[in-house]
């Protein structure tokens, strides 16, 4: 797999190099081409240091640290969709979506349409972008802050915010 980071002014650069690793391909196989976005990456550090805390509230307020962050991810806004499933395939459908991973949670609702359910899809924050994961975190110190836990002083934290985005 080959990755070409670039603007859109450095087309004729891109063009060049794309065909040059084009003539490189074996002849008999079929490729894909796909162009997206260039996204900031969240830091590990942010993602380990949320967990840390999660698992200071959990052990706080006596619940596991999956469903603290299963909560978590519910309040963010941005990581969800309404599906609306036939009732004979809701259970089937639920137990996939939960297998991708902890934080791919889902809520059901009654639909208007009989024989179907509505289900909230959550993503989980492995999905997240910068602005999303900044939003997880300052909620979670927030209430590290209510319940009284220690959290790291106000500048290593502008440092991890700095480095998510």
């Amino acid at each position: 797999m080959r990755e070409i980071t670039f603007r859109k002014k450095d087309y004729i650069r891109v063009i060049a190099e794309i065909a040059s690793y084009i003539d490189s391909l074996d002849d008999d196989k079929e490729y894909i081409l796909t162009i997206k976005d260039k996204k900031k990456k969240r830091s590990l550090d942010a993602n380990a240091y949320a967990w840390v805390l999660m698992d200071k509230i959990a052990s706080e307020m006596h619940k596991s640290k999956i469903e603290i962050y299963q909560d978590y991810i519910k309040d963010i806004g941005g990581n969800s969709d309404i599906i609306c499933i036939q009732d004979k395939a809701l259970d089937k459908f639920r137990e996939i979506w939960e297998k991708k991973g902890i934080g791919w949670t889902s809520d059901i609702m009654p639909s208007k349409i009989d024989g179907c359910t509505n289900v909230i899809v959550y993503y989980g924050s492995s999905t997240y972008d910068s602005k999303q994961m900044s939003v997880l975190i300052d909620r979670i110190v927030q209430d590290c802050k209510e319940l009284g836990i220690e959290t790291l002083p106000p500048d290593e934290l502008l440092r991890l915010q700095e480095e998510w985005g």
